[in-house]
């Protein structure tokens, strides 16, 4: 044959097969991300599940995947993958070959960085013929989220004293007392309930004594957190990573009182990373018990921004409007002031507990450095901190 006519076929061929992948490369082609588990922990591995489907008798001879992922979702070394690392985002490709009527699930394993929720919202899929001559691109719209939550410490290095929540070990100067419950006896006082009289005691002693109560555990525990860092702070926190710790010791107190059996709640006057614009308020989760609620409660943290959207006080002055009781209340903050002070105060007359757990704060905070939460210490409570740690507290 001529090699003209070889010349003519192939232009011929070449030109068809462009066409032919122009109008069907992207038919019949399906493509679904999602992760392997709804949620982890800091430091837990997770896989991303791709499946890619070719439902029509032309091959693809190549076709290119690209999204941008979170960096806080770490992929172990595969060879089919290409990544741009960003301290942000990473940009992740994969490339496939496709048979006729062929399903592909390639599994890639991830491990989770740090508390929050990750989503895979979009991607971008790349498909041409043999030889290049058509190139086909679509965007893909995708609903895969995985929920990080915080990390879970031993309550033995969160800096706290015994409390009521610990057990059943009674705690005077932090909880209520129980007509129930007896420790005793103590001479009669003017006021006190003349149904409360002992009266063996009495006869043995010649005065009037009473029975003097013991005291017990309320069975609701409230935890919050401040955001704000000082008075005067709005909007964005400068020190995420004290907050950040904040947020695991309040996940860890809550994981380990909700096995106890009491009803657990959380508030916090930032908001939800999913909130809408008009839709930034405090969080505030009711009190509850069971296993359901602790994952109610690391959802509702994973899903926490780090930036205030009220003033704290405004989560207490709520309280006292419903006139909450018998709660006790854990409250992590940087500061107090006298306006905390006096709604504290009247929340404990309402017949509950309360106690301040201070946010420590490096020297130079403003600039964005990490801290600790420490507990601080009264006239009305003893030191029983950890490694030096106290915790402030009182009826």
């Amino acid at each position: 044959m001529d090699v003209r006519w070889v010349v003519f076929l192939a232009v011929i061929l070449s030109i068809l097969q462009n066409v032919i992948y122009r109008w069907f490369a992207m038919r019949g082609l399906s493509y679904s991300r999602t992760f392997n588990v709804p949620a982890a922990f800091p430091g837990e591995t997770a896989e991303i599940v791709e499946v890619i489907e070719n439902v029509k008798p032309l091959p693809l001879p190549w076709l290119r995947l690209e999204s941008i992922i979170p960096a806080s979702l770490r992929f172990a070394s595969q060879s089919n993958l290409d990544i741009d690392e960003g301290e942000v985002y990473q940009n992740h490709k994969s490339l496939f070959s496709l048979r006729p009527y062929t399903r592909i699930t390639r599994r890639h394993s991830i491990t989770c960085l740090r508390r929050g929720v990750f989503t895979l919202q979009s991607a971008t899929m790349t498909c041409g013929d043999l030889f290049g001559m058509s190139v086909q691109t679509m965007q893909l719209k995708m609903n895969a989220a995985i929920y990080v939550y915080p990390a879970l410490v031993p309550l033995s290095d969160i800096p706290l004293p015994a409390h009521s929540w610990q057990g059943d070990y009674t705690v005077r100067r932090w909880i209520v007392s129980d007509p129930f419950i007896t420790a005793g006896v103590r001479e009669y006082r003017p006021g006190d309930p003349m149904n409360r009289l002992n009266w063996k005691a009495t006869a043995r002693s010649g005065t009037m004594q009473i029975h003097r109560e013991d005291f017990t555990a309320n069975q609701r525990l409230m935890i919050y957190i401040n955001f704000d860092l000082h008075e005067q702070m709005w909007g964005a926190v400068t020190d995420p990573e004290a907050i950040e710790t904040a947020i695991c010791y309040a996940a860890s107190i809550a994981n380990y009182a909700l096995q106890q059996g009491m009803e657990v709640g959380f508030g916090c006057n930032g908001y939800f990373i999913d909130s809408d614009r008009g839709g930034k308020r405090p969080v505030r989760i009711e009190p509850t018990a069971g296993s359901g609620q602790l994952y109610s409660l690391l959802t509702a943290m994973a899903r926490l921004e780090i930036a205030r959207c009220a003033p704290f006080d405004t989560l207490l002055e709520a309280d006292l409007a419903q006139r909450v009781g018998s709660t006790d209340y854990l409250i992590m903050t940087a500061y107090r002031n006298d306006k905390l002070e006096g709604l504290a105060t009247r929340l404990r007359g309402l017949g509950n507990a309360l106690q301040w757990m201070e946010i420590e704060l490096p020297e130079n905070h403003s600039a964005g450095g990490g801290g600790a939460v420490e507990t601080a210490d009264d006239e009305t409570t003893a030191d029983h901190g950890v490694g030096g740690s106290r915790l402030a507290g009182g009826m």
